[in-house]
């Protein structure tokens, strides 16, 4: 049985002529035909090279692998109870599920609140991110949890303003700092600027620092999506050479003259633009952490990708010896504006395995004593189930989940709604249940009270987009909780959950579902 989908797929605009009959190991049709016009991703990168490596139409869409995992979150169920209540008086008047407390904190002084457990980890310089960002950024802001503004902004920028090498000013990252801050409440949240090797020789985390005012910053090792540097494509020729002149790696090279030809006359459309492989030492990482606490950064993060065991084991040790405030770990497949669609299929540890690996190293420190930053774990997460999952998976030591493709999709609903609203044209299948903001989002009248009426019919319906998923989200979670008798996120373990089958049991070290609670019931029989 292969687990994977060979030569077609909708992320790469492709399609098999006999689309019912498919060599499993290649992908091509039974019958490959001489005078074929190339419909499949072998006859399209006849035409078009390079470009079929990545899903299209880049910057109007996020990505995420379609191979099937032979483990994955669904292989556990959530173990429910009749007996008793953590966290909250066992009374039934008492432990209802709008009483679950979703807050949690973090930091190495647990200064970092957030009302509930999941932040975006990391959308940079791709133009969804932009072309959503005011929805992300406020909606976030306003639920109260942490938002990444992700590698490339300030390179990716054309008005940012560099001497010696570095930023002096930047027209991109400053706005995407105030559209979060500027909606900030009570104290809850974080707005975090992330930095790859690009960014980091441009010094964009001491200006985040210094002029703006940042106080959590993340170093990027990776991401689950690719095991290579960012990338994005580029549709004009001068920006393209704006950003080699910057130090990127620009494909093709856009300062020669043969390949200006080729693009003037339409040969090819789009540059690449990509980022540098970090090196990771000891040495290196330890210099950099030094370098940022003395530029004033109040909390450190680190994002690792879903390397081979030995790279997260490294990056779990860096960060307790290192005494970070968050480490996030990015899962195989993970979501993305732009990655090559083969990797992004085929490489790095899936999401059960590597989050075992996580716990089972954490467990490893903290039994010897040893400091451990709070953990985030990201994984193509997007309801409450899996959310839960991950949580309890990882209990104690996993405090939070990370999601980006999720978030973005309910933003950009949210846009595209209110874009039918003031056009006079919401479709049927949404007028239903109305035609104006108040009368379409379930959440509209809680924000009204809570902003005021100016304030609220001036807000993005991006934002209340993703404010109103977020607001399912919680409510989800907590009847989940609720149901398992956990009223507050510390009382979550592993005992929570349940293994379908005896290999995922095997992999996770959850206990197979037959296995479960046996000795308690032998007890409670014996009368």
């Amino acid at each position: 049985m292969s687990f994977s989908r060979i030569n077609t797929s909708s992320a790469t605009l492709t399609k098999n002529r006999t689309e019912e009959s498919i060599t499993p190991s290649s992908g091509m049709c039974v019958t490959c035909i001489d005078g074929c016009i190339g419909m499949c991703e072998i006859g399209k990168s006849a035409y078009r090279g390079h470009e079929v490596i990545y899903p299209q139409p880049f910057g109007v869409i996020t990505t995420a692998a379609e191979k099937r995992y032979p483990v994955d979150y669904s292989h556990f169920n959530i173990m429910g109870t009749v007996v008793g209540a953590y966290g909250i008086e066992a009374d039934s008047d008492k432990a209802i599920f709008p009483a679950v407390n979703l807050e949690v904190a973090i930091g190495h002084d647990q200064g970092i609140k957030f009302r509930l457990p999941w932040l975006i980890s990391g959308i940079g310089s791709t133009n969804i991110a932009k072309n959503n960002w005011e929805g992300l950024a406020i909606g976030s802001a306003l639920a109260g949890t942490g938002l990444t503004i992700g590698e490339n902004v300030v390179g990716m920028d054309p008005e940012t303003v560099f001497k010696k090498g570095s930023i002096v000013d930047t027209v991109d990252l400053k706005r995407r700092v105030k559209l979060y801050t500027d909606y900030q409440k009570d104290g809850y949240g974080a707005i975090i600027v992330q930095a790859n090797l690009e960014d980091s020789r441009l010094n964009v985390h001491r200006y985040a620092i210094e002029k703006l005012g940042v106080q959590c910053v993340e170093l990027k090792w990776g991401q689950g999506a690719k095991d290579i540097g960012g990338e994005v494509k580029i549709k004009d020729l001068k920006r393209a050479q704006m950003l080699q002149d910057r130090g990127y790696i620009v494909l093709p090279n856009p300062h020669d003259p043969d390949v200006i030809k080729a693009f003037e006359r339409g040969t090819f459309k789009e540059f690449e633009r990509h980022s540098r492989v970090g090196m990771v030492t000891e040495e290196g990482f330890a210099a950099t952490i030094e370098g940022l606490r003395k530029a004033g950064a109040k909390y450190i993060f680190l994002k690792t990708g879903a390397y081979r065991p030995a790279d997260l084991a490294r990056a779990i040790a860096f960060a307790s010896k290192y005494r970070l405030d968050l480490l996030t770990v990015d899962a195989a497949g993970g979501g993305t504006g732009m990655s090559p669609w083969r990797m992004m299929n085929e490489w790095g540890v899936p999401p059960v395995e590597l989050h075992t690996l996580a716990y089972q190293f954490a467990k490893q420190l903290a039994d010897k004593g040893k400091h451990l930053p709070a953990i985030a774990v990201n994984g193509g997460f997007t309801f409450e189930d899996q959310i839960f999952k991950a949580l309890a998976m990882g209990a104690p030591y996993v405090k939070m989940v990370g999601m980006a493709r999720a978030p973005i999709a309910a933003a950009m609903v949210g846009k595209t709604i209110g874009q039918t609203i003031d056009a006079q044209q919401v479709p049927v299948y949404i007028e239903r249940f109305g035609n104006s903001k108040d009368e379409i989002f379930v959440t509209a009248g809680e924000l009204r009270h809570a902003l005021g009426d100016k304030e609220f019919d001036r807000l993005p319906t991006g934002a209340i987009g993703l404010y109103t998923y977020y607001e399912r989200l919680a409510q989800g979670l907590r009847q989940l909780m609720a149901g398992s008798r956990k009223f507050a996120l510390t009382h979550m373990s592993r005992n929570d959950l349940a293994a379908l089958t005896p290999e995922s049991a095997r992999i996770s070290g959850i206990r197979y579902i037959m296995d479960v609670d046996r000795e308690e019931a032998s007890r409670i029989l014996d009368i």
